[in-house]
């Protein structure tokens, strides 16, 4: 039986303590009443005794403390989830937001979830093809993998972020089961119209479920958020068995708002202010990510987030770098020269690329490739620092060929442009254009079959 309790105490921002309260439970959802009849939602975030402080999703203006009513719900924050999803832009509390009808639920679901017992993972083994060459050909991403995009202030993450979601798809069998989630979190008017919009005008709407937390929406909307889209993922990828890739944007901004909420509650605060069970949290999104043992669906997870003052050893980039597997670092400095997505490869890493490269899923030659490009990459970017400093004569014809090669890489491979949707056989094919510019005796990391078959060869 739901009680009603009349026994508000005070209210602190978007906080309200409720006293003489029984059988009420963490994270439980609650609606109060107003004098005029009205609804507001709120959830537990601590119960002491029989006091409970609840949050409020909305403004607590208005609100008369002697006449209004709360009512404990019995249950968390759950989310609607059916096949009809796709296709469909909900908002940060999962409610239709694009003049569709509501979801017809075949059942609901606790957003918090459940963490994946580790015995029964999968491990991931399976390339996913994003269509951007720094990605598949020299950080792969695998099918069930985490690997977030660490990105600065001012940069086009959010472009980047809309390209993965239109072009990114699995090769073979499973074509043909493949969704996107997006979460938008804490973001600008003009940002979610983007992504509607964008989403739409490719067509990739159809196999999408988008989310979007707008900046003026509640803090606690915004903690929502990420874990409505990790719900509907999980739906989709171990109930309807489909392969899902879950993009988070922007991380940092969820981050803020858990920061806020612990500032609002009196908690002891960590480094730079943030709550020192951010790990804690991070994790139990993270980790919602993966492949289970006798299960044919996937979650694939890319969390972007900003970096303030583009600090890597900032808590969000440095907790999120504990807990994935690897990360893609936007360069401000390539961003200055035009190029498109300024990906730096050199510090960009994913742990998980040998597991999803070879025969029978993207070519036989790949992994040296791979390993070709980046250290060639890395001696041309080594040798213009010396032309800098010591002058062009100072360097031999072999490293003014790898000074031109890092130049070339950059101008042809890095850069594609927000519509250019590259094959990993294209993918490949470039960079073997690029090796060309070597001298043969120099492709030291790719066997010599491998080097005859697919090297061009120089006329004349």
């Amino acid at each position: 039986m739901i009680r009603e309790y009349k026994t508000i105490q005070e209210i602190n921002g978007p906080l309200m303590v409720v006293r003489k309260v029984s059988g009420v439970t963490y994270d439980e959802l609650a609606e109060i009443e107003l004098s005029d009849g009205s609804i507001r939602r709120c959830k537990v975030l601590e119960v002491n005794g029989d006091n409970a402080v609840v949050q409020l999703f909305e403004s607590s203006a208005g609100i008369n403390l002697a006449q209004s009513k709360v009512r404990f719900l019995g249950h968390p924050l759950q989310l609607p989830v059916s096949g009809d999803m796709l296709g469909r832009v909900f908002n940060g509390m999962g409610r239709p937001i694009d003049g569709g009808p509501e979801i017809m639920a075949e059942e609901y679901r606790d957003i918090n979830g459940l963490p994946m017992n580790p015995a029964a993972r999968d491990y991931p083994n399976e390339f996913i093809q994003t269509g951007i060459s720094t990605i598949d050909g020299l950080n792969t991403l695998v099918r069930g993998q985490k690997l977030p995009i660490f990105s600065g202030s001012g940069l086009p993450h959010a472009a980047l972020a809309a390209q993965i979601a239109r072009q990114a798809r699995v090769l073979g069998d499973d074509a043909g089961n493949f969704a996107v989630v997006f979460a938008a979190i804490g973001i600008t008017f003009e940002e979610s119209d983007f992504f509607v919009q964008e989403f739409r005008r490719t067509g990739a709407i159809d196999r999408t479920v988008l989310f979007t937390n707008l900046a003026n929406d509640p803090a606690v909307e915004r903690i929502a958020t990420p874990r409505m889209a990790l719900t509907a993922a999980e739906y989709l990828a171990f109930e309807k068995d489909m392969h899902v890739l879950v993009i988070l944007t922007d991380i940092t901004n969820y981050a803020e708002a858990l920061r806020e909420v612990s500032a609002a509650k009196k908690e002891v605060p960590g480094r730079r202010g943030y709550p020192g069970y951010l790990y804690t949290d991070l994790a139990t999104m993270y980790e919602r990510a993966g492949r289970q043992l006798g299960k044919k669906g996937s979650i694939t997870m890319i969390p972007i987030l900003t970096m303030p003052e583009d600090d890597k050893t900032h808590p969000i980039p440095d907790l999120t770098g504990y807990i994935t597997e690897g990360q893609i670092i936007l360069s401000r400095e390539l961003y200055r020269k035009g190029v498109n997505p300024p990906v730096d490869v050199l510090p960009s890493l994913s742990r998980l690329k040998d597991k999803g490269v070879g025969v029978g899923k993207t070519r036989e030659d790949h992994a040296g490739t791979m390993n070709q490009l980046f250290a060639a990459y890395s001696t041309g970017k080594e040798n213009k620092e010396l032309m800098s400093i010591l002058g062009e004569a100072a360097l031999s014809p072999t490293d003014l060929m790898y000074a031109k090669f890092a130049d070339e890489f950059e101008k042809r491979y890095v850069s594609q442009g927000t519509d250019e949707n590259r094959s990993i056989i294209e993918t490949l094919d470039l960079g073997w254009d690029l090796l060309s510019l070597l001298p043969k005796a120099e492709l030291k990391r790719i066997k010599p079959e491998y080097i005859e078959k697919y090297l061009p060869k120089k006329e004349g």
